[in-house]
């Protein structure tokens, strides 16, 4: 059962951080006809697209994504549940749970973006495909820690900074919710 459990846990979690990327590249303007885009457009798109004739958008937010997310990271724990003792119950504590997990997922999405374009800093330097787009969803973060701490020596601290940032939201999350977080 634990592979199951595994299984079932990474391909929600997975697939709730494509939903949230495909928000977050909304919001961000990036372009649309960059590969990285369209690959995670057509990863989304069979879903989204019959949700969003019943779900219109709300200005720069995709609501169909966003309650996508929200309804996977809800039914993520009963199902969790059902497969590891085989009972499944919903309720209003399983909502109050996806929220949060979905927080933690959009806190876990900035945290990887921003890893791997500090990464790819050090090996395309900004000439790849993909470096656009990681400019564009990460700058917004960063720009504004960079008017305060400029960069010392040619080394740019601001993703560090935003990292140390997430870091102490997440340790928020675990005195606010002790016992609960760890299981998101």
């Amino acid at each position: 059962m634990n592979t199951l459990t595994f299984l079932v846990q990474t391909v929600i979690d997975l697939y709730v951080m494509v939903l949230l990327l495909r928000i977050w590249m909304q919001i961000a303007r990036c372009d649309f006809y960059n590969p990285l885009s369209q690959f995670i457009v057509k990863l989304t798109q069979p879903v989204i697209r019959p949700l969003r004739r019943l779900i219109p958008a709300i200005g720069p937010v995709d609501t169909a994504s966003l309650l996508l997310a929200l309804v996977l990271t809800t039914l993520k724990f009963p199902l969790l549940v059902l497969i590891q003792s085989g009972g499944f119950s919903l309720s209003l504590f399983n909502l109050v749970i996806g929220v949060l997990s979905l927080l933690k997922a959009a806190g876990n999405l900035v945290f990887w973006v921003i890893l791997v374009r500090s990464l790819m800093s050090w090996v395309s330097q900004g000439r790849g495909a993909m470096d656009l787009v990681l400019i564009q969803l990460t700058e917004p973060l960063m720009a504004p820690i960079r008017r305060f701490l400029p960069a010392m020596g040619g080394i740019d601290f601001s993703a560090m900074i935003v990292v140390l940032i997430l870091y102490a939201l997440n340790f928020l999350g675990m005195d606010i919710f002790p016992g609960l977080w760890y299981l998101l």
